[in-house]
C-alpha cells in the first residue's frame, strides 16, 4: 500500500522546483563558478547550505523507533533558547563515510551551521569477513568523535545518529555499537534498509522537477544502493515501492577487485560482470516497475523523472561540469542529460586508476569506487529510462533534519551521564 512523507515546502526550498537548473543551459557559467568553490575533497561536499523542512502532518513508513532521537545533555543555559535559535543534528555514518549536519530551523528550511565529512572505509573487507575491522573501526571511532565534540560546542537540542547497512551485515555490529557509545557518548541507530530509503527520499525529493506519473529517488552508498518509487501530486510524496540490494560502491568494488596490470578487455570484462551482478538483484524490482515504465504520457511530457543522492552522481556530475574544484553550488539540483551521465560512466570505466586519479573531482579518494558506482548507475539508468538526471548533495542527513524539526519522530528522552558527549 502506498504510503506518504511528511510534507515538504517545494517554494520554500532555494533549488525548488522553480530553481532547477539544467547542465546543459549554460555549463561554462557552472564550470566558472566551479573554479572559484571550496576545495576538493570529502569536507567540500557539506557546504553550509538550506535545507527544507517538513511540516507535522502526513504519514511515515513505518521505522525503527528504539533510540531514534536523543535530548542532547551538553551544558544547558538557564533558560531554555528560543526555538528559532535551537540546533538540531543529524549523524550517518554509513559504509564508507561519516557525516555530520547541525542547522537551526529557518520557518519551513533550515539553516546549516556546522557540518563534517570524513571517509573512513567502515565496511572495508566485510564482503570477505563478515566482520567489522579492527582498523576500520578505528577510523570510524576518531570520527565520531569529532562529531561528539562538535555536538558539545554547538549546544545540540535534539539529534538522531543513525549507521546503516556496514552495521547491519557485520557479526560484531552490535559490539561497536556499544563501543561508541562508551568512548564518544554517541546511540548509534542501527536502521533498516527501509527506514534509509524514507530518509533519503525526505531530504531530498523537493529536487525533483515537476511532472506527470511517478517518479524514482536512488541512493548508492558504500554498502547498498535504495531504490524508491514516488508519487508526486502534492506535495507530499507518496512511496509506491522500494528495493534495496546490497551493492554498493564499497561492498562492490570489493567483489570485484581490479587485477594488478589489467588491460582494457579485462577492465571492461570486469565492469560487465558487475553490471550483470547488480541488475540481477533488481530483476524482481524491475518486474514490479513495468506497469509504471508503461503509463501513457502527454506528448510534452519529458517521461519518467530520476533524481539521484550519491558520492557518485555529484562526482559525475562534477566531470560533466569540467569542474577544477568540487562545488556543491553547482551540482546540488543539477539537471543533466541521462546519455551524458552514461559516456562519462563508459569512459571512467575504461580508465586505469591512475588515468582516474588525475581527474580534478575524483582524485585518489575516489577512483578506486568510481567504477562499482558508474555500473550502479547505468544499472539504474536500464531499470528507469529517464532522459534525464537529476542531481542531489543532500539525503540522509537532510531527511532526519527535516524529520526532527518537524516533529516527526517518535520520541526523545535525555542522555544519561555515561552517554554525554565527550
Amino acid at each position: 500500500m502506498a504510503e506518504s512523507l511528511p510534507p515538504a515546502s517545494h517554494d520554500g526550498d532555494r533549488r525548488g522546483q522553480r530553481g532547477r537548473r539544467h547542465a546543459n543551459a549554460d555549463p561554462d557559467r557552472a564550470a566558472r563558478k566551479g573554479q572559484s568553490g571550496p576545495a576538493a575533497g570529502a569536507k567540500s561536499r557539506d557546504g553550509k547550505a538550506n535545507g527544507a523542512a517538513s511540516r507535522k502532518n502526513g504519514k511515515d513508513l513505518p521505522e525503527r523507533r528504539n533510540g531514534e532521537a536523543t535530548r542532547a545533555s551538553n551544558p544547558a543555559p538557564s533558560k531554555q533558547a528560543p526555538a528559532s535559535r535551537q540546533a538540531y543534528a543529524a549523524i550517518d555514518l554509513g559504509t564508507n563515510n561519516c557525516r555530520l549536519l547541525i542547522a537551526r530551523a529557518q520557518g519551513e528550511n533550515f539553516m546549516v551551521i556546522d557540518a563534517f565529512s570524513r571517509v573512513v572505509r567502515l565496511g572495508e573487507g566485510l564482503a570477505q569477513s563478515g566482520r567489522l575491522s579492527d582498523e576500520a573501526m578505528e577510523r570510524a571511532l576518531g570520527a565520531l568523535k569529532v562529531c561528539s565534540q562538535k555536538l558539545r560546542r554547538r549546544n545540540v537540542h535534539l539529534a538522531r545518529s543513525v549507521a546503516t547497512e556496514a552495521c547491519r551485515r557485520a557479526s560484531n555490529g552490535q559490539a561497536f555499537i556499544d563501543r561508541v557509545r562508551e568512548e564518544t557518548g554517541i546511540v548509534l541507530d542501527v536502521i533498516s534498509a527501509q527506514e534509509e530509503a524514507r530518509l533519503a527520499v525526505l531530504g531530498c525529493h523537493v529536487l525533483l522537477e515537476r511532472g506527470e506519473g511517478p517518479a524514482m529517488i536512488f541512493d548508492i552508498g558504500g554498502g547498498s544502493t535504495e531504490l524508491v518509487l514516488i508519487e508526486t501530486g502534492d506535495v507530499v510524496p507518496r512511496i509506491l515501492d522500494w528495493q534495496s540490494v546490497p551493492w554498493g560502491v564499497v561492498s562492490l568494488t570489493e567483489s570485484y577487485p581490479a587485477a594488478e596490470g589489467e588491460d582494457d578487455e579485462q577492465r571492461l570484462a570486469r565492469y560487465r560482470e558487475m553490471r550483470r551482478r547488480v541488475a540481477d538483484s533488481f530483476r524482481q524490482f524491475s518486474r514490479r516497475l513495468e506497469p509504471f515504465r508503461n503509463l501513457p504520457r502527454a506528448e510534452e511530457d519529458d517521461g519518467p523523472r530520476l533524481l539521484g543522492t550519491s558520492g557518485t552522481v555529484t562526482t559525475l556530475a562534477s566531470v560533466h561540469l569540467g569542474l577544477e574544484q568540487y562545488d556543491r553550488q553547482a551540482v546540488d539540483g543539477l539537471i543533466v542529460p541521462s546519455l551524458a551521465m552514461r559516456d562519462i560512466a563508459a569512459s571512467l570505466s575504461r580508465m586505469s586508476f591512475a588515468e582516474r586519479e588525475d581527474l580534478p573531482c575524483i582524485g585518489r579518494e575516489r577512483a578506486e569506487l568510481v567504477v562499482a558506482g558508474c555500473a550502479i548507475l547505468e544499472t539504474i539508468l536500464d531499470l528507469w529510462p529517464a532522459t534525464k538526471l537529476g542531481v542531489a548533495d543532500r539525503g540522509i542527513r537532510e531527511g532526519i533534519l527535516r524529520s526532527l524539526m518537524g516533529g516527526t519522530h517518535a520520541h526523545s528522552r535525555p542522555l544519561s551521564p555515561r552517554e554525554k558527549p565527550l
